[in-house]
């Protein structure tokens, strides 16, 4: 690089020195545009190479995890009943809507099937589009009728083909958001392989398919890809506007695909809501994203038909109330550090209690219930007061709402992921903590702040973003596991991202006192290398022994159910039993159902609780009317329910049942002072011996190793 500064030779010389200069400044002049013509060169091949290697590792990604599905199940040789099996629980749900919209005469009977649905829940007319996230399904079945594809493709290929299809473009989107972040495609290439390598938490998608998450997760991380090259400063306004529209876009059919939207975004808000207070995120971008978060989530509202949980979700109140808190306290980011770390302070405080206040307010006026489970659930999960709440109860029992598992660190590490990802974390946060406190610091002393400035590591709003939404999602993944899929991706892309980040390396070499461009160029690009090579060759042979490894889908027993089901029964019958299993004869059947695996109902949860009364210890006489008053003609009953051994004694379905109803539990164990022995034996094991008084009501009509059905009595 080239100076400019005042001579000290005498005249005489200046003009001898000044010749030469000349004429090296007309040699460098006449070599300046061909090393521009080759950087811009390297550029564009490097976006070639880089985009071509996106393209193939995504493709990749989706075919290894299409052909793990077709090895565990032999998928393409099994009938269509097993095919339709095994999506389970609410898999098998969601599956049979685009079932039936395929089954429909057309397009127009289909979409009023299901806006006037009357067999998801017997004895009551809900519309399915308003009530679930079901437009993915919709939109597949018409794709599927106007294509010209269905003499070459089942229907059920092509609805999992789209599946792993997404796969690809969600590994795509994580590779990019790495790449945008260290400014090389390799920290790409390195977050798709740890994310393939840490498949087992990374995805569920090759065992659960129709999952909610695994249609939402693919535009999530569109989604964090566009905010972050948003986020990017000196964007043009063309550039700015279009990526705001692949924010909104990718907002909106993530919120479109699955209900709990509401809550990552709320993380998502929060992140914003804690870089803009200590000034490291450009307010008016802050603001801008906000807005995105709330127009996306109203317009999918108006698509569902007004549903008002999206109403009364707390992400609307929360933004509501941070715009209206800035507009309050416009002198935010004025004064002395304590002052601004006081007027901080006061911002939290009326932005909670505005978020609070106006979140029951809504609720009020719009009779809010339906998201009461979730919050009973979170109380008591988190140790504020124990609970007999039957909902609450089963949510905390389940494996999948606990603490994340130990051993999935070790699977984590393994892989060196884990390594990789504390170091670049311990890393940003020491540089975000530096930042902080020197913006928090700023208007204090201008002097100090000058000498920080030199040594300090400005961190860019868009690496401060990752950061902090790695951290609020790795918080929410350790207290719940389910949550670990949206946290695991992401540390993919964080960890590739430190060890491709030139600013990473610079600020660790300058702690140590050995910073030198040449030293952090070489680690930049050695250290991802040889990474690598390591995990490559670590997981090369499990992944081969995976792809070697071939299985059969085995369930003859529910087989045997559902052929006897579609054999045996009136087309309009009405069956009760458990949430996972009736969404199985939904879908193979197409019988009326009394209850159904999507919660997000506060009179379904209730109906729910009234059916499980069959695993309780209730009289003949109450579980029959019970269902009945559903409209009830058959009940399936399951040994593996009844007889419970998977959980353990308080979190067994049947104690679940008896606590909520104030009896003692079965088994050795402390029971609270308060319950009391039942009245009656439990349903489940009584009927089966064939008492008079449970004859009278119901009638045993078909029974295999693992179910029992019996047809209800029409007496009263």
């Amino acid at each position: 690089m080239m100076y400019i500064r005042q001579r000290k030779e005498i005249k005489t010389l200046e003009v001898s020195e000044d010749i030469p200069a000349q004429k090296e400044n007309v040699k460098l002049e006449n070599k300046l545009p061909s090393e521009g013509a080759d950087r811009s060169f390297w550029k564009i091949l490097s976006f070639v190479v880089g985009g071509t290697i996106a393209l193939c590792v995504g493709l990749l990604t989706a075919v290894y995890l299409a052909t793990l599905h077709e090895n565990d199940l032999w998928f393409s040789n099994i009938k269509e009943v097993e095919r339709e099996i095994s999506f389970r629980t609410e898999c098998g749900l969601y599956y049979s809507y685009y079932k039936q919209m395929l089954q429909a005469p057309s397009l127009s009977q289909g979409f009023h099937g299901l806006i006037y649905d009357n067999k998801t829940e017997s004895m009551r007319t809900i519309n399915l589009l308003q009530r679930m996230n079901i437009y993915q399904e919709v939109f597949l079945s018409i794709l599927y009728r106007v294509l010209p594809i269905q003499k070459y493709l089942e229907p059920v290929y092509f609805y999992i083909y789209t599946l792993f299809g997404l796969q690809a473009i969600y590994v795509t989107a994580l590779y990019v958001t790495s790449w945008l972040l260290s400014g090389t495609w390799l920290s790409g290439l390195l977050a798709a392989l740890w994310y393939v390598t840490n498949r087992v938490d990374t995805t569920r998608v090759d065992f659960t398919i129709p999952l909610r998450e695994n249609w939402a997760l693919p535009f999530f991380a569109i989604q964090i890809a566009a905010i972050t090259y948003f986020l990017r400063p000196n964007l043009q306004p063309l550039s700015e506007r279009l990526t705001l529209l692949a924010v909104f876009t990718s907002t909106l059919l993530f919120s479109l695909a699955w209900q709990f939207n509401q809550f990552m975004m709320l993380v998502q808000a929060l992140v914003l809501f804690i870089l803009d207070s200590v000034d490291m995120l450009p307010a008016v971008k802050a603001a801008w994203l906000y807005g995105v978060q709330m127009a996306s989530l109203l317009l999918v509202c108006v698509l569902q038909f007004f549903n008002s949980m999206i109403l009364g979700s707390l992400l609307i109140s929360f933004n509501l109330s941070v715009l209206i808190a800035r507009k309050l306290q416009r002198n935010l980011k004025t004064g002395t550090f304590l002052a601004r770390v006081g007027k901080l302070l006061l911002h939290l405080l009326v932005v909670f209690g505005l978020t609070l206040s106006l979140n029951i307010i809504i609720k009020k006026i719009l009779h809010l219930k339906s998201d009461e489970h979730i919050f009973k659930f979170l109380k008591a999960k988190f140790g504020f007061g124990a609970t007999r709440d039957f909902d609450a109860n089963l949510y905390l029992c389940e494996e999948a709402f606990g603490l994340l598992p130990l051993n999935t660190f070790v699977r984590l590490s393994d892989t060196l992921l884990l390594y990789a990802y504390v170091f670049v974390l311990s890393i940003s946060v020491i540089a975000a903590s530096i930042v902080a406190f020197r913006h928090l610091s700023n208007s204090a002393n201008q002097q100090s702040v000058g000498k920080m400035r030199k040594c300090a590591f400005d961190l860019k709003p868009e690496t401060a973003y990752n950061l902090i939404h790695t951290i609020l999602f790795g918080f929410l993944a350790l207290s719940t596991m389910r949550m670990k899929y949206l946290w695991t991706s992401h540390m993919c892309v964080f960890a590739s991202f430190g060890l491709c980040s030139s600013e990473m390396w610079e600020l660790l070499l300058k702690l140590v006192h050995l910073y030198n461009p040449n030293r952090t160029r070489a680690l930049r690009y050695s250290v991802p290398v040889l990474t690598l090579l390591c995990v490559c060759y670590k997981s090369w042979p499990g992944m081969m022994d995976e792809l070697s490894e071939l299985k059969e889908f085995y369930d003859p027993d529910t087989v045997e159910l559902m052929n006897w089901i579609n054999s045996n029964t009136p087309k309009k019958a009405v069956f009760a039993g458990s949430m996972q299993l009736l969404a199985g004869v939904k879908l193979c059947t197409g019988r009326t159902l009394t209850n159904h695996p999507h919660y997000e109902d506060s009179s379904l949860r209730e109906r729910t609780q009234a059916v499980y009364q069959i695993y309780a210890k209730r009289s003949p006489e109450e579980v029959h009317m019970l269902l009945r008053s559903f409209g009830t003609d058959y009940v399936i009953l399951e040994d593996s329910i009844c007889y419970e051994r998977r959980h353990r004694r308080g979190c067994r379905l049947r104690d679940l049942l008896d606590v909520a109803n104030g009896h003692v539990m079965d088994g050795p164990g402390d029971n609270d002072p308060d319950l009391k022995p039942a009245a009656h034996p439990r349903f489940c094991e009584e009927i089966k011996r064939n008492l008079p008084s449970y004859m009278a009501h119901f009638t045993r009509v078909f029974q295999n190793k693992t179910f029992h059905v019996y047809k209800l009595s029409r007496n009263k």
